[in-house]
């Protein structure tokens, strides 16, 4: 055998030593190994979840948050889940949010010194150009803002490229991944690392360049806001002709504005802007090239777009399979409905909604009597800021109250060799307050699916180490599947972390990344064409198992102690 396949065979066996090795008092879960096969036929033979994902992706198209295009989206899923019989199929309002936007229209073309038509997309939000823009761009060059100066009193009116180019890479290692052995004994092996283990991690720390670019390309914003151009195009993120673009830039407060009073794109308040486009990195980088080898680049660009200002709230969308003797407890299951404008927005998150409602489906399908209420939510406004489903949960089970953050005094510490550093002293943070309601002690769980089309691979625990073996057992069934790997370690960024912020067992799944982070994630080639059928009907199988279990145990799922106390329980 090659000595270079050791460490990978050995990692394996690993792996599935440590998933086989059971802790004393797992084998009393029960599992229901007549009723999985059933969910497993239903659901790998005659699955509805392609289906699904079309009609979301294909026909409903992009699903931003307060668009007519979400609300079709969210009307069709009403009418599926009354198809399947569930019950109270509705929009549960939240919000305000604020205006809807949709893009009716929109052309971008070099025109000279040759025509080029551009891959490009409008930010969301954006308003319209003045009929059909033409002229030449301007580069605004700058490495510090003293240069900044030589573009005042030129810029109205003009189409401005703001940055610089942008370097792009071969990508000489593969864009589609499946999880590795090493990544799974890496995940099966980690530490806590929960919300709930202590006070919110701290901000992302740039290096004193990134600092500076940022710093600089405010001031370019900032001068723009004040001499208004015709249209500003920036590089989009990703290449190979897929751009990322989200949300229009606005003029910024004074930095010391609290968090919740800087403008959103999205609000009726917004300040007024220019229209702001996103162009691939290679045609970005072609103009800029050409400018700098003395060409005029002319362009001709165009943007029809509508905000929508008749209705500012946001909506969840909710059904439920009434349970039967444990009917007032509830296990929930979902995704969120959003998405962003220039794909589809199928992994991000039509996968997580397909999957989500072809569970439920699954479930009714085979007509099974769940002791729990099984309620199924689709949430809106997650892409900007878990909105959706934060209200959801403060409305209906409780809310943290995180205390002002409180810097401790710190001290000089030097060690042989190096120079002094300074260390964290005085007193620990502040704990967290909590307001909680009657429904906060009747929710089992909440089950999201939010990273792409990749199949389960396992599941996060979350910090929570009591539903290890009650996952363990319930994992068991599918290991066929290549789902095995339990990691307590914490997921954030979706819809189940404002259940956890309120002590309810909250979980996201463990999936294969495939081309997520590296081509799909808010990109304009977020498609049906990069939705992988075999991982989505794993994925919706093993959560329809998952649900059925937690909603048919004996006791509600275990759940971590609150690390602050009960400052008050509302009663019914």
């Amino acid at each position: 055998m090659p000595k270079r396949r050791l460490p990978a065979i050995l990692a394996l066996l690993t792996v599935l030593s440590l998933h086989a090795a059971a802790p004393a008092g797992s084998a009393q879960e029960k599992v229901d190994l007549e009723v999985i096969s059933r969910i497993k036929e239903e659901g790998l033979k005659r699955s509805q979840v392609m289906q699904i994902l079309s009609y979301l992706t294909d026909v409903c198209g992009p699903r931003l948050t307060g668009s007519p295009n979400l609300r079709a989206s969210g009307e069709w899923a009403m009418s599926k889940l009354t198809e399947w019989e569930l019950k109270d199929a509705r929009f549960e309002p939240w919000g305000p949010f604020g205006r809807g936007w949709t893009l009716e229209g929109f052309t971008a073309n070099v025109v000279a010194p040759q025509f080029v038509p551009l891959i490009a997309h409008p930010k969301a939000w954006s308003p319209s150009t003045p009929g059909t823009v033409r002229g030449e761009v301007i580069y605004l060059e700058a490495d510090k803002e003293t240069d900044l100066e030589k573009y005042r009193g030129k810029l109205r009116g003009a189409i401005v490229l703001i940055a610089p180019p942008r370097k792009v890479e071969a990508h000489f290692e593969a864009r589609a991944l499946r999880q590795s052995d090493e990544k799974l004994l890496n995940l099966a092996n980690a530490e806590p690392t929960g919300r709930m283990q202590g006070p919110p991690p701290q901000a992302f720390q740039q290096t004193p360049e990134q600092k500076a670019a940022a710093v600089l390309m405010q001031k370019k914003w900032d001068l723009c806001f004040e001499e208004r151009p015709a249209l500003v195009l920036e590089p989009g993120r990703g290449d190979g002709g897929s751009l990322i673009a989200q949300a229009i830039n606005l003029p910024q407060p004074p930095p010391d504005t609290p968090a919740d009073r800087r403008p959103r794109a999205w609000t009726k308040e917004a300040p007024a802007t220019m229209p702001q486009v996103v162009v691939a990195v290679e045609h970005y980088n072609r103009i800029l090239r050409m400018l700098g080898r003395g060409v005029r680049v002319r362009l001709e660009i165009n943007i029809v777009s509508r905000f929508h200002d008749n209705d500012s709230m946001g909506f969840n969308v909710l059904a439920e399979i009434p349970g039967t003797d444990l009917r007032d407890e509830v296990v929930m299951v979902g995704g969120h409905l959003d998405s962003w404008h220039s794909g589809t927005g199928a992994t991000d998150n039509a996968a997580g909604s397909a999957a989500a409602l072809e569970a439920v489906r699954i479930l009714q399908a085979l007509g099974l009597k769940p002791r729990r209420t099984i309620r199924i939510a689709l949430w809106g406004g997650e892409e900007q800021g878990l909105l959706g489903s934060k209200t959801y949960v403060r409305e209906h089970f409780g809310r943290r109250i995180d205390p002002p953050a409180v810097a401790a005094p710190r001290r000089e510490v030097a060690t042989p060799g190096s120079a002094a550093a300074s260390e964290q002293t005085g007193p620990p943070q502040p704990l967290p307050r909590y307001e909680l309601k009657p429904g906060h002690d009747r929710l089992s769980a909440y089950f999201n699916l939010d990273n792409g089309t990749g199949k389960i691979r396992g599941i996060y625990l979350q910090g929570n180490e009591a539903v290890r073996p009650i996952f363990r057992a319930w994992l068991a069934p599918f290991k066929e599947m290549g789902a095995t790997t339990l990691s307590i370690s914490s997921t954030g960024g979706t819809d189940h972390i404002p259940f956890d912020a309120v002590g309810l067992p909250g979980f996201q799944f463990i999936q294969d990344p495939i081309e997520y982070n590296s081509r799909t994630h808010h990109s304009s080639m977020d498609v049906y064409e990069r939705i992988q059928e075999d991982d989505m009907t794993q994925a919706a199988t093993i959560i329809a198992s998952f649900v059925y279990h937690a909603a048919m145990r004996d006791e509600k799922l275990p759940r971590k102690p609150l690390p602050g106390p009960v400052e008050s329980r509302s009663k019914e």
